[in-house]
């Protein structure tokens, strides 16, 4: 649970970390059960398998519902809980993957200012390996301006960067040991470097909203309730994978991936999707 002093923090800043969630013989079995994914196809997952992927592992639905990711979730965004997205992140030792600057409310189609991200991580997510940074108070106020810039190792999906000048020398860096998570309101201005560590960097965004968020830009999107009630009924429901690789749940993703690309790459140049 978080203290009055992270809620405050959270409402002033736009982020909290770090929230202690997994020990480390949790994160191993986690950690092994994605690699062993990886390793039957081509060492890596699949671009289609990054986002929606809580449709595909049981075990990361699970975590989605875990209380200890859930409770410091509610004390900032109340009791009613949808998840709408899961998304890896991870970038290979020595790799020059990196994340631009860039606030998620620009480019999601979510009407509510409470989205919130959490970001666990299942491998050190260092200041060398390139941890997350964030411009602090960046969650009020107008968005800030972006461009797509299409950089080839930038994972964002149309490399779309804050096109205003920020003072970087305000950012604060917020690195996590594995199991540790951190949490941040979606409209705040966020980055990250390129790992220059020995080991790979995974970390696995979870995005979570109240239930009286819309999607005012795709025409389907789809959320799963994680806690308490919906009654607004905005988003499909998802269904729930009774294992890895669920066909019901495969199919679903599918749809799924669609919706949510279609909605990433609104005003884009046309074919330039990475997914």
């Amino acid at each position: 649970m978080l203290d009055k002093s992270d809620v405050s923090q959270f409402e002033t800043d736009g982020y909290v970390s770090p929230v202690s969630v997994l020990n480390d013989e949790e994160v191993a079995v986690l950690r092994t059960k994605l690699e062993t994914v990886e390793a039957g196809q081509d060492g890596a997952l699949y671009p289609t398998q990054r986002s929606k992927s809580f449709l595909l592992f049981k075990w990361l639905n699970d975590l989605i519902r875990d209380p200890r990711v859930l409770d410091p979730v509610e004390q900032l965004i109340g009791p009613d809980i949808l998840l709408w997205n899961t998304i890896f992140w991870i970038k290979e030792a020595g790799a020059g993957s990196f994340i631009s600057w860039h606030q998620d409310t620009k480019y999601w189609g979510l009407s509510s200012e409470k989205v919130v991200t959490a970001w666990l991580a299942l491998s050190p997510a260092s200041i060398e390996a390139g941890c997350m940074r964030v411009m602090p108070g960046t969650h009020r106020g107008e968005v800030l301006a972006h461009e797509d810039r299409w950089h080839e190792d930038n994972m964002l999906t149309r490399g779309q960067e804050i096109s205003a000048d920020l003072d970087e020398s305000k950012a604060v860096f917020m690195p996590l040991e594995p199991g540790q998570m951190s949490i941040h309101n979606y409209r705040l201005a966020h980055a990250s470097g390129p790992n220059k560590s020995s080991d790979r960097r995974i970390g696995i965004s979870m995005h979570f909203m109240p239930p009286d968020t819309e999607q005012i830009v795709g025409n389907w999107d789809s959320a799963t309730l994680v806690r308490g009630n919906d009654p607004y009924g905005h988003f499909e429901a998802a269904p729930i994978p009774e294992g890895d690789f669920d066909p019901v749940a495969v199919a679903f993703h599918e749809k799924a991936s669609k919706a949510i690309n279609e909605v990433l790459y609104t005003g884009a140049r046309a074919n330039d999707s990475k997914l």
